[in-house]
């Protein structure tokens, strides 16, 4: 496989961007963690399937007695729940050790690690991977939603201000004969 068809990783601390992203950050507070964590995933899932990533979402699941949980979404996308006593940070370590040696089998092209922690962005830069900060993933994701909006829904074009203008011959005679009627 060459390394311009490898597929790019992305890892996102999940409760990290859900602490960063205003809207997220809004729905945890009013609506509650659970819809928070739908909110994130529909939103990468979009943008997983307009950028080609492979997304792995990771959550802690540190503070509860339960084992690690993966959920497969999409074909791009999984949700990632931490075993008991382990971080989302360790996880995404892990992980990005591992995916150094994919790298170097040109398995996948890149490792690109989303999330603000200062020191996990220090670590994984170690192992080689690139960091995304949780503002710059919000900004990419909006940015990406309005141009597959654009691709997927292209404006019709008017003629003019005025709604004749935006509709078609037949229409706009028989609007004609319409206005011609007793």
């Amino acid at each position: 496989m060459s390394r311009s068809l490898a597929p790019a990783v992305l890892l996102v601390d999940g409760y990290n961007i859900i602490g960063a992203w205003s809207c997220l950050k809004k729905t945890r507070d009013t609506a509650g963690l659970e819809a928070a964590r739908g909110e994130l995933v529909e939103s990468m899932i979009n943008y997983s399937a307009f950028k080609g990533y492979q997304t792995q979402i990771v959550f802690d699941a540190q503070y509860q007695n339960t084992c690690s949980n993966r959920e497969v979404i999409t074909e791009l996308l999984s949700v990632h729940y931490t075993e008991f006593n382990q971080t989302a940070d360790t996880y995404i370590e892990k992980s990005c050790a591992s995916y150094r040696h994919h790298i170097a089998q040109s398995l996948i092209s890149r490792v690109i690690v989303a999330t603000s922690d200062r020191a996990q962005q220090l670590m994984i830069q170690g192992y080689g991977a690139e960091w995304m900060s949780a503002l710059q993933l919000c900004h990419d994701v909006q940015t990406n939603v309005c141009r597959a909006r654009q691709k997927y829904n292209p404006r019709k074009q008017s003629n003019g201000r005025f709604l004749a203008n935006s509709i078609d011959d037949k229409a706009r005679q028989r609007l004609a004969e319409l206005r011609m009627l007793p």
